[in-house]
């Protein structure tokens, strides 16, 4: 059973959470609104404190905040492991260096200015941050990371894993302190971007904005992939000084330097994206590698290749024997659930046999089940969605999809996400057991571990 801190918690945590749920749902009806405007909302101050971003590598990982559509709120938080810096001898090499004022390296780095030029013609450097030289990729300039070559061959690429958080469609964020701990600990284990969605939540953007968000942020990749390869291609000379053309060098800076996100650039693999949902995240992660089987080679050159489901927020009208037995489970009830799902979806469409919140519902529209990538279903003992995830983990292996099921005993609902668990045993054990099943599929034989 969870100990006696967990139930005290969770407790006050589910009479904060019907409270303010309740508001919001008094509050649309009284307005009427269902949608906020196309800017939208992301976060809710008041709930969770954001976590500061810093591009340097603090603990292991650099991070930074990216606006992606101009025309709403919709963001990322990048979370990039020193991993990228290559390999562990030359990785080794530079926190040395870094921690020793006097050394060759760190001296090479306080040389270079903000534009990434060297007064030491050895240490050359183009105008994307990086040297001709393996170590440029070690450079840290103006406090962070910069990492952009677009002709070197020197930066190590890494998997991409796309992350929505939880929070049953009306609270939560990307930056919350506790979201970015988590997204902090899965990219140092799992050896990967992390991409932190900061989608819109109800009810001021109803059913399906946080989908569409979600799919948006994948072709957003896409994007950024396609123009990482025109601003290699375009008006850059491979040479000993990579001397450049006067007459491309504005449409190579172009593509390069204002469009490209640098992190993804350098480092980046799109081809090894992985989707991981939390709660109602995982409906997000779910509808997205629906969408990604069915865009097929439109999407290219990204390419999922495997999803991680945690407790998903999986609902329906027949309730299942964990919807019986645990409804009034620790932290997220089944009340308040079904209250979260009338302030997510139109008032018109409302039914708890809703494609976006019953993955079993006869009739859902999508690609075959067969065609799904391989899916990873985390679920805790005491949480009254467990049946119906475990449920759709077994649709999936009935039609051969590789979809293993981790249950976890004496764990409740976001047992591995929420605050005052992250520093647990159980929630450290999954975020490991999930990195030993994703490496599966990300893996390089000879650049990651392979099993």
């Amino acid at each position: 059973m969870p100990s006696i801190g967990v139930k005290l918690y969770s407790v006050f945590f589910k009479f904060m959470l019907k409270h303010r749920l309740q508001n919001r749902l008094e509050g649309a009806e009284n307005d009427a609104v269902g949608g906020g405007g196309s800017f939208g909302v992301t976060s809710r101050p008041e709930e969770d404190t954001p976590a500061a971003v810093n591009p340097s590598f603090t603990e292991g990982v650099a991070t930074k905040d990216i606006h992606v559509d101009n025309l709403t709120s919709l963001s990322v938080r990048i979370f990039l492991p020193d991993t990228c810096l290559r390999n562990p001898e030359t990785l080794a090499n530079h926190r040395v260096g870094l921690s020793n004022p006097g050394s060759d390296l760190n001296n090479a780095i306080i040389r270079r200015n903000s534009y990434g030029s060297s007064n030491d013609n050895n240490h050359r450097r183009n105008s994307y941050g990086c040297s001709s030289i393996d170590d440029a990729n070690l450079k840290l300039e103006s406090g962070g990371y910069r990492g952009y070559n677009p002709v070197g061959n020197n930066c190590r690429r890494l998997p991409v894993m796309l992350q929505f958080h939880g929070g049953g469609f009306v609270s939560g964020s990307n930056d919350s302190v506790a979201n970015d701990f988590f997204c902090r600990r899965i990219a140092k284990l799992c050896d990967v971007i992390v991409l932190a969605v900061g989608y819109r939540l109800a009810p001021e953007n109803k059913y399906p904005t946080a989908f569409e968000d979600g799919l948006k942020v994948l072709h957003w990749l896409a994007k950024q992939a396609n123009l990482a390869e025109c601003g290699k291609s375009v008006g850059i000379k491979k040479g000993a000084d990579l001397r450049r053309s006067e007459g491309n060098w504005h449409v190579a800076d172009a593509f390069g330097a204002s469009l490209v996100e640098p992190w993804l650039a350098a480092h980046g693999d799109p081809s090894r994206c992985v989707l991981l949902g939390v709660s109602c995240g995982a409906n997000i992660a779910d509808y997205v590698a629906r969408k990604a089987v069915e865009a097929g080679k439109l999407l290219d050159p990204v390419k999922v290749v495997a999803q991680v489901l945690m407790y998903p927020f999986f609902i329906g009208t027949i309730p299942t024997h964990s919807e019986i037995k645990l409804a009034n489970s620790y932290f997220y009830d089944k009340a308040m659930c079904v209250l979260a799902w009338k302030l997510f979806l139109p008032e018109n469409e409302f039914s708890l046999d809703h494609p976006a919140a019953n993955p079993l519902v006869s009739g859902r529209v999508g690609p075959p089940l067969k065609h799904m990538p391989p899916t990873l279903t985390v679920v805790a003992e005491h949480d009254w969605m467990r049946d119906r995830a475990i449920a759709y983990s077994e649709e999936l292996r009935k039609v051969n999809v590789d979809s293993p099921v981790l249950e976890y005993k004496d764990a409740v609902h976001e047992f591995a996400t929420l605050d005052m668990l992250l520093k647990t045993p159980l929630a450290q054990a999954c975020a490991e057991d999930i990195a030993i099943w994703v490496k599966k599929y990300i893996s390089l034989r000879g650049h990651e571990f392979s099993y």
